[in-house]
């Protein structure tokens, strides 16, 4: 469906249209992906987070690293990670070599849950990008990475 039919409006200049798309389309994909995690009881922002300390292969990771690597850099990362202690999904633990820093790792829990997202989140991203071509997907990556830029 156009952007047009969706807000109801014909006129709508080249740019904005752009702009509506873009947000849309985000909006849409967070939505599928917050049902994929809802029995989970995870949001899209908590799954980013063990996904980044997954990625960390059991070396702990600081707060700051975590939210470098954040997709959205508005997140509270500090109540992120609390809540995933409290979910038993991460650990928190005092730095050995720096006592004024605190070191996250993922539990086997958190690693477990993962583990059960990886099927349904790659079926949920191939669904995305189903219309479009290899050749399409490159091309869309490489102007969100010009627009980002």
């Amino acid at each position: 469906m156009k952007i047009e039919d969706i807000i109801k409006s014909k006129v709508i200049s080249l740019e904005l249209k752009t702009v509506l798309n873009l947000l849309h389309t985000s909006n849409i994909v967070q939505d599928k992906t917050s049902e994929v995690l809802k029995p989970f009881d995870l949001s899209s922002e908590q799954f980013n987070v063990l996904r980044i300390l997954r990625g960390q292969k059991g070396v702990p990771a600081s707060l700051s690293c975590v939210q470098e690597r954040m997709i959205c850099k508005m997140s509270n990362t500090t109540r992120l990670v609390d809540k995933l202690i409290a979910k038993d999904m991460v650990q928190r633990s005092i730095c050995e070599n720096n006592r004024r820093k605190v070191d996250i790792v993922i539990t086997q829990k958190g690693l477990d849950i993962l583990k059960q997202l990886d099927a349904p989140m790659k079926a949920l991203n191939d669904s995305v990008i189903e219309n479009l071509s290899t050749q399409e997907t490159e091309t869309l990556n490489e102007l969100l990475d010009k627009i980002r830029s």
